[in-house]
């Protein structure tokens, strides 16, 4: 590690309190920790830099006292928070080798890691990034969990067809965004539900939805949905849910398809109220609606991730990071998302590549 590494001050965030609603600065801490050094590292452990932090919707519910989240996490209270994240090796083990791959001094990596500027991990809880598929960034972003829900959740679960109606909630969003997209790529009529006129610009005009409606401009979304799909929804890719949900179901069509994929409505709610029960209308409709979770599809990551970096590697794809600069800005960022204000994925610069 370079002098100037060891000189600088070493830190963590943690979870201060459980949060009751939307998370506050006081949910979390910043403390001071001692800089791991080359030495200190164990057998199949390297020593990375943190680059580029995710801070995510679904992450609240790992906050919650006594709740595991669909994969059973959580967050215990004084103990850093963990994301998925980007990250340079400073330096290595004795052993730095998962399988195939031999992990270097200077190699991009991504993993779930603690909300650290520095750490020592072990080589089976990282990857390598492939600079040259995308920016390494998108390793947590386009190519990343969010990417990869909206790929697996639009194209495997809603399987839209050409000339189909898609609606998406959320479609401003990290992973709103991207599903969106890919339903146009299919040849889709694509209407997107975001909560500010800026948002709405960036649907229609840069992204090229056929039509974006602003949720917190529209009295009647019900109303406003069946105007926008006159020949009703055969797709609804859902990131939100509550009100919004039952706006958009109320005009599936017949064999519509409705993936779930975030309820951020309702992540902060200690009572989630009760919207109308689905199940005669799914009856009716002869209709699906299904959960899932993006892990669900682990086998068929890579293959995903090269055609996602196709598609943005021959413009077909547009993908836009809301980067904040500064580690002790993480918290912040977090709170942003419940707050409506990013378009794309939230993202945290900590820190830039080193030179090698």
């Amino acid at each position: 590690m370079s002098e100037s590494n060891k000189k600088e001050q070493n830190q963590e965030i943690v979870l201060a309190e459980h949060p009751s609603g939307v998370p506050t600065k006081d949910t979390f801490r910043i403390n001071d920790i001692d800089m791991p050094t080359a030495d200190t590292l164990r057998d199949n452990e390297v020593l990375i830099k943190s680059l580029y932090v995710s801070v995510d919707p679904g992450m609240r519910g790992f906050m919650d006292k006594g709740k595991d989240d669909a994969a059973g996490n959580k967050y215990e209270l004084n103990e850093p928070i963990t994301s998925r994240s980007v990250a340079q090796i400073m330096a290595t083990g004795s052993d730095s080798s998962n399988g195939d791959n031999s992990f270097k001094k200077g190699d991009i990596v991504h993993g779930r890691f603690a909300w650290q500027k520095y750490q020592a991990v072990d080589v089976e809880d990282i990857e390598k990034v492939d600079p040259d598929l995308a920016p390494i960034s998108t390793a947590v972003s386009m190519l990343g969990v969010p990417g990869l829900a909206a790929y697996f959740g639009m194209l495997k679960i809603a399987n839209p067809q050409e000339g189909e109606t898609v609606v998406v909630s959320g479609a401003a969003g990290s992973v709103g965004s991207m599903a969106a997209q890919f339903a146009k790529i299919k040849g889709c009529k694509v209407v997107g539900i975001a909560g500010s006129s800026e948002k709405i610009d960036y649907l229609e005009n840069e992204l090229g939805l056929d039509k974006g409606i602003n949720y917190k401009q529209t009295d009647d979304m019900q109303a406003a949905i069946k105007e926008a799909c006159p020949d009703g929804v055969d797709v609804f890719f859902d990131n939100v849910g509550g009100e919004l949900f039952d706006a958009v179901f109320a005009n599936i069509n017949r064999h519509g398809r409705i993936a779930i994929c975030g309820q951020i409505a309702e992540y902060n709610a200690d009572n989630p109220p009760k919207g109308p029960r689905p199940m005669h209308t799914l009856i009716k409709k002869s209709a699906r609606m299904e959960g899932f979770v993006v892990f669900d599809f682990s086998d068929e990551f890579e293959d995903a991730k090269k055609q996602i970096a196709k598609w943005y590697n021959d413009d077909e794809l547009i993908y836009r990071e809301n980067l904040i600069e500064g580690f002790e800005n993480i918290p912040s960022a977090f709170i942003g998302l419940f707050e409506g204000e990013n378009i794309g994925k939230q993202m945290v610069k900590v820190s830039e590549v080193n030179e090698t």
